[in-house]
């Protein structure tokens, strides 16, 4: 199974995210993925037409496309546009999640942004989380959420990463799923690490990358092109590939 991962793009009416966005879904045409799944802040301001675009672009494509509101975006827009049924929806913070079963795995997208905050949050969101990651036994599954659960060492995302972590770790701890990687975006570079003991990735932007800034004195240079990630499961290994599109 292939899942391509698609995030940040800012789109907004003095930008050119949108081409930079169709850059990606050009580059994966020829790679048919099985599925996209794109992990929040489509676009900046409450831009109603930047998501009729975006959603536009992805009906062209031949694969359906999973999506998850990050902090940038307008759950109403997004509902307007996708339609409810898109979603999961849980009571708290009129969140909107998803569920994804193919390919013997299981796909589960977590809401975790926060409305009129930069930051995420899951607390209110790990009984629905666990009911899910039980729901299937053992299958395998990733979960897809737009705020990093990992320091990045970027010190002022780091401020606005995932909030709830502990309760998300004991939550994982004791599922009995096996799950295979905690995929987010929000960072705007590609970044590894782990979380719980499992894989944990950011994927790289759409917009703009940010520069790898560590705290130091100076900021170094970041010219990344736009960047997606294509996640591979087969024989229950999965491997997970960052790629720039030039």
């Amino acid at each position: 199974m292939l899942i391509a991962q698609i995030t940040d793009i800012h789109a907004a009416p003095d930008n050119d995210h949108l081409n930079r966005f169709e850059r990606v879904l050009s580059w994966l045409r020829p790679l048919q993925p099985d599925i996209l799944v794109l992990t929040g802040d489509l676009t900046d301001g409450n831009w109603p037409e930047g998501y009729a675009q975006i959603a536009a672009m992805l009906n062209t494509q031949s694969y359906p496309a999973l999506v998850l509101p990050g902090n940038a975006d307008n759950r109403d827009l997004m509902r307007q546009v996708w339609g409810k049924d898109h979603w999961e929806l849980d009571a708290a913070e009129d969140a909107m999640h998803f569920i994804h079963n193919a390919h013997g795995m299981r796909l589960i997208g977590l809401d975790t942004s926060v409305s009129d905050e930069n930051y995420g949050d899951v607390t209110e969101h790990l009984d629905w989380l666990e009911k899910n990651l039980a729901a299937e036994g053992d299958t395998p599954a990733m979960v897809f959420m737009h705020h990093h659960v990992f320091t990045s060492g970027i010190p002022t995302l780091d401020e606005t990463m995932c909030r709830g972590l502990s309760g998300l770790e004991a939550v994982i701890r004791r599922s009995p799923a096996r799950l295979l990687e905690i995929a987010s975006g929000h960072v705007h570079r590609p970044v590894v690490g782990t979380f719980a003991g499992i894989p944990a990735s950011i994927c790289g932007s759409v917009c703009p990358a940010n520069p790898l800034w560590l705290g130091s004195d100076t900021v170094p240079a970041a010219h990344e092109p736009p960047m997606l990630m294509i996640h591979r499961y087969e024989g229950r290994t999965l491997s997970s590939h960052h790629v720039c599109v030039a």
